[in-house]
């Protein structure tokens, strides 16, 4: 295995992607026997917010991408802008839901948001490990 190879870098999104769907599983039914249903209920809702805002962030950053190379300048900031500000007001808005429901899960569901940082941490640890293993 080539880690210098496309495939390789190409997978990681994916790695990253199945990362915070088993980590989001097993966090949530750790935080569901450890503090009870309403800190894991806070804690998925902000692992599917975190989830969706990291496949969203991708997704901009193709098209800016593909933007600039097709016509060889950026596009037009201000749907890049609105992109970024939707994402913040539906965590706004998860976040005064929760804390209008259950104070208590706000603690979930900010520690939900950090599913990203992990499931990055993971695949940094089989990046490390693939290198150690193939003499890279």
């Amino acid at each position: 295995m080539d880690l210098n190879d496309e495939s390789f870098a190409s997978g990681a999104f994916r790695r990253i992607r199945r990362y915070m769907i088993v980590l989001g599983i097993l966090f949530t039914l750790a935080a569901w026997i450890r503090f009870g249903w309403k800190i894991a209920l806070g804690f998925i809702v902000g692992c599917g917010i975190s989830y969706l805002n990291f496949y969203s962030l991708k997704r901009v950053v193709n098209a800016l991408a593909d933007k600039a190379t097709q016509t060889g300048r950026g596009g037009s900031g201000t749907g890049v802008v609105l992109r970024f500000m939707l994402r913040y007001f539906l965590m706004a808005a998860a976040a005064y839901a929760i804390l209008s429901g259950s104070p208590v899960s706000l603690y979930g569901f900010f520690a939900g948001l950090f599913l990203p940082v992990a499931a990055i941490g993971c695949e940094a640890a089989y990046e490390v490990y693939q290198a150690l293993a193939h003499g890279a």
